[in-house]
């Protein structure tokens, strides 16, 4: 009698083993969910939103480098932060790579990672901080309010010798740059919508300067020449100099769907904004977002949702830096 109990026992134990979700074997790694520091630290999203204020207030141009950050981060393999850390004897910084010319404020991420440390030390992540910073930041310049799932962990490598195999030129032809973001879950209509991240900010004349010298380039609008001539004087312009003209004259400061109209007139600037508006797979797609803003706006916000989730380090891989230019090891 004793021995048939046991074995009811051990069947009913064996049985709840059996029947328990398959995610509660890996709740140490929930992965990527809204409001992942619900418990551990509240404020941090309040933080972060708050900073990203702050900062745009006294230095207007630091949401298009939000914007910029999540591309060149999370395109590359993983949304883990590797293009924060510096250089070391060892390995190049992203940073410091062609891709990243232009790129800037990266010092303003560590203040806003000091200001999440002072109040929950060790625990948000900076590849979470650059994710929410450009959350905010599109806020900030007129943009889609994008609910993100946070969780994400830091990598500890630089992957500046791969970063051209992900990150498409602005020179490349539009299959390329169709195909680098197939690559990672974002379609046609969303490759055009993340572009229009161009409607914002400013191309130096070192990117401009092939569609006007020795000769300008035919396809330009007549009206725009003489301006983008002006503000690039140079054949040769010194990457060092401030030489660069506003991708969008109408609203350079606002992120709308100007940038489509403006494309179907001619007037994009680089090479690669003039093949959206011409190539047959993506131009109706600008011609629609030309004509709504709604539309921009939700695949827009579609695109940078698939971007930010893109391959993240979760659980416990990859580390919580604790200065977001620096893998641990090196602090």
């Amino acid at each position: 009698m004793v021995s048939k109990a046991l074995f009811f026992f051990a069947l009913l134990s064996f049985s709840a083993v059996s029947l328990r979700p398959a995610s509660a074997e890996n709740d140490e790694d929930p992965g990527l969910m809204m409001s992942f520091y619900r418990d551990t630290c509240p404020q941090a999203e309040d933080i972060i939103k708050e900073q990203v204020k702050l900062l745009y207030k006294r230095h207007k141009n630091t949401a298009f480098s939000w914007l910029r950050n999540i591309f060149h981060d999370c395109a590359v393999q993983s949304c883990d932060a590797s293009l924060l850390l510096d250089s070391t004897r060892r390995s190049l910084s992203e940073k410091e790579t062609d891709r990243s010319f232009g790129m800037r404020n990266f010092r303003y991420i560590e203040t806003i990672k000091e200001a999440v440390e002072r109040e929950c030390p060790g625990v948000v992540s900076c590849s979470d901080i650059l994710v929410l910073s450009a959350r905010d930041g599109i806020v900030a310049l007129g943009g889609p309010y994008i609910p993100l799932k946070t969780g994400r962990r830091d990598g500890r490598k630089s992957r500046a010798d791969i970063l051209e195999e992900y990150l498409p030129d602005h020179n490349e032809s539009m299959s390329v740059v169709l195909d680098r973001f197939s690559a990672i879950g974002i379609d046609t209509p969303g490759v055009v919508a993340l572009l229009g991240a161009h409607s914002v900010g400013r191309t130096h004349c070192v990117k401009l300067v092939h569609r006007l010298y020795p000769e300008v380039d035919p396809a330009f609008n007549p009206d725009h020449i003489d301006h983008m001539l002006h503000k690039c004087p140079d054949p040769i312009p010194d990457p060092k100099s401030v030489q660069y003209v506003r991708n969008d004259r109408g609203t350079p400061m606002v992120l709308d769907n100007n940038y489509y109209r403006n494309i179907l007139d001619n007037k994009g600037l680089m090479l690669v904004d003039h093949q959206l508006a011409v190539d047959k797979r993506t131009k109706p797609y600008v011609k629609k977002m030309a004509k709504s803003q709604d539309y921009f706006f939700k695949e827009f916000s579609r695109a940078i949702t698939i971007l930010s989730e893109n391959n993240p380090l979760t659980g416990t891989n990859g580390e919580i830096r604790k200065q977001c230019n620096l893998s641990n090891r090196l602090h």
